[in-house]
């Protein structure tokens, strides 16, 4: 049964009077070790939303599961249109649960968090200002996989969901790509809505200490500066502060610089392919909370509800102030002339941070007789430890004007629709200089990740050249409230670009070819008539001992310096115009 003391919280936090309707959760009516089924938790919601008129459970998009992902909407005045929310000024915070469905203390805290709000008249003040929008289950076809073993290294509940989707996909890996079903249906939710903060609620693995709570904000260098200094300077404090004074001291997300906290840990620079990584791209303020899988889930539920408490009364308080930074900050995206690609740890700049561990030891390991690694709890301690989290850009861009796409790559096209990107279609074919990359070196991973072969390292080279485009092909002017999101996906450089996740991997195969018999004599004549391409062989020839020895190699040489050599082969279809030149569209 729940301890005396979670009770205790309980009553405290708003427990319904006899009078108000009867919304005992599923959890609650456990001992404190079972989380609700997808089923439930959707039969709640439904109760909820016949109970209260401020409350409306709309279905949005389907999911892979085939089941269509909702959004639970709480607005005290009883307007549910986004966009009249935001004429009168609201915030909206938006909370998800269950994208990893076997980590859902989420699911559980939210449910009883939205109803104590309701039927609380002190804290369902702290609404007038700010509306909840929550999709109670992300991962419909996780929840559906239910199971009592795959969470492995995790303490309760007794049955949970999985952590891929009904296509075994990572839902936390596929924001940008955009592969699920879940995920359009996400972007059409975060575009339509654009939430001013957002929360996504998960369970951490890793090192055993003794924080029930830990937190991944919006990496500070990736935001934008106005907001940063919000997130740094006012909001994370305002957290910490309320979560110590909930009995819930918490520290950013363990990501060891070493085998232990001890040796410092970095902060998480989450890419568009998560999901505070992605909302970033839209100046969100995100938040993954993490919990330790090792700690009772009631206390995991338990701090996930407080923390989202804490978050509400932060938004209600700064919510005049977030409102004015977010449209300053909105303003200098549509502005900004150059955006950063990818970024690395500065390792000069650390901070100290307090941490409440255990003392990492060492014994023999039954299973092998080596040495294993494991945490003593009867050692714990509380020391501060080093914590890094400045990264510098290390690749940036200057924006275009607009980006030229050709109707060819309809994946593409199709993801930027969903985005809700303006697009602008030639009205006839067309012939313009612009920047054009040359692909010129990239890796790739030698086993598939979340259905792709991922490309890291690219390297590029501009070539200011005419193309001829054709009617229909796609104009994406650089002035819209999508610049960052066009800049991270359309430039192959970005970590997360669609050049990087396959999409235009057709051009880096190359289509024509020669024979060699045939083309020795051809690769002659040009040698006689273009000493400079003789010289060039030569050259390689002295600096290269293997090329001198291969025919073949050579011969392909002069020939991808000729005009038979297609002019496509490893040229990136996106173009860039530099210039604002009138187009016929």
């Amino acid at each position: 049964m729940l301890t005396t003391l979670f009770l205790a919280a309980l009553l405290a936090t708003g427990t319904p009077a006899q009078d108000k309707p009867d919304l005992k959760t599923p959890y609650e009516k456990g001992n404190g070790n079972q989380t609700a089924t997808y089923a439930e938790a959707m039969d709640w919601y439904q109760r909820l939303d016949a109970a209260y008129e401020e409350v409306k459970m709309m279905p949005y998009g389907t999911t892979d599961a085939g089941r269509p992902l909702h959004l639970v909407v709480v607005s005290t005045d009883r307007d549910f249109d986004p966009a009249s929310i935001r004429e009168k000024n609201k915030r909206i915070l938006l909370i998800q649960n269950g994208i990893h469905a076997g980590e859902p203390e989420g699911i559980d805290a939210t449910m009883l968090l939205v109803r104590d709000y309701l039927q609380d008249k002190k804290r369902r003040k702290q609404l007038d200002n700010v509306v909840l929008a929550i999709i109670p289950v992300y991962n419909i076809g996780g929840a559906l996989n239910r199971n009592s073993h795959t969470r492995t290294n995790q303490n309760g509940p007794e049955g949970y969901g999985f952590r891929g989707n009904a296509r075994n996909l990572d839902l936390n890996r596929d924001y940008i790509k955009t592969d699920s079903r879940n995920a359009q249906t996400f972007h059409e939710i975060f575009r339509e809505w654009d939430p001013d903060v957002f929360m996504d609620n998960h369970t951490s693995n890793g090192a055993d200490y003794q924080h029930v709570m830990t937190l991944i904000a919006t990496q500070h260098n990736k935001l934008n500066p106005i907001l940063a200094k919000y997130l740094n300077g006012k909001m994370l404090p305002t957290l910490y502060a309320g979560m110590k004074q909930d009995k819930f001291p918490m520290v950013p997300y363990m990501n060891h610089a070493g085998d232990t906290p001890d040796e410092g840990i970095i902060g998480f620079m989450e890419s568009p392919r998560y999901a505070t990584g992605y909302t970033t791209l839209y100046n969100t303020i995100g938040f993954v909370p993490e919990t330790h899988m090792l700690k009772p889930f009631y206390q995991r539920v338990q701090a996930t509800y407080k923390l989202m408490e804490n978050m509400i009364e932060t938004v209600h308080r700064d919510a005049k102030e977030i409102g004015e930074l977010r449209a300053q900050a909105k303003q200098q995206t549509l502005q900004q002339q150059k955006f950063p690609l990818d970024w690395k740890l500065d390792t000069t700049k650390v901070s100290q941070i307090p941490f409440l561990g255990y003392e990492a030891k060492y014994k023999p390991s039954e299973v092998s007789g080596l040495d294993r690694l494991y945490y003593d709890r009867k050692s714990p301690y509380s020391r501060m430890i080093n914590y890094y989290n400045e990264f510098t850009p290390t690749v940036t861009v200057e924006k275009p004007v607009a980006y030229i796409i050709p109707q060819a790559w309809h994946e593409v096209i199709a993801r930027l629709k969903t985005d809700k990107v303006k697009l602008q279609q030639l009205q006839k074919d067309t012939t313009f200089t612009l920047d054009t990359y040359y692909i010129t070196d990239y890796k790739t991973g030698q086993r598939p990740y979340e259905g792709h072969y991922l490309h890291t390292d690219v390297q590029v080279a501009t070539k200011r050249m005419p193309r001829k485009f054709f009617k229909g092909d796609y104009v994406v002017y650089m002035n819209q409230p999508a610049n960052r999101f066009l800049v991270e996906v359309l430039e192959p450089q970005a970590v997360d670009s669609y050049f990087n996740w396959n999409f235009f991997d057709s051009i880096l195969m190359q289509k024509e070819h020669f024979s060699n018999y045939v083309f020795e004599d051809l690769a002659a004549e040009y040698l006689k008539q273009d000493p400079a391409l003789r010289q060039q062989l030569e050259a390689r020839k002295k600096q290269d001992p293997d090329f001198a020895k291969d025919a073949r190699t050579q011969l392909d040489f002069i020939y991808k310096n000729t005009p038979h050599y297609e002019y496509t082969h490893l040229m990136y279809p996106v173009g860039r115009l530099m210039q604002d030149i009138k187009l016929p569209l």
